[in-house]
């Protein structure tokens, strides 16, 4: 759980930075990286979601029917 919101909050940083350079330097790259960034960080976070409810419902529920 340490791990997850260490990377939130250098997700949120990465992101804060970005968008910070974005509008002094109006250069596109770094609106594009926030973006790759905000997308990467949302298929994270539905794949650890993805890992928790399996392990929360679906292996508990298999020990319980053995």
């Amino acid at each position: 759980m340490l791990i997850l919101r260490f990377a939130l909050v250098v997700v949120a940083l990465l992101v804060v930075f970005s968008g910070a350079m974005y509008l002094l330097t109006r250069d596109q790259k770094y609106y594009r990286f926030a973006w790759q960034v905000i997308r990467f960080s949302a298929l994270m976070l539905v794949v650890f979601g993805l890992l928790y409810v399996l392990e929360r419902y679906v292996l508990v529920a298999w020990r319980v029917l053995l």
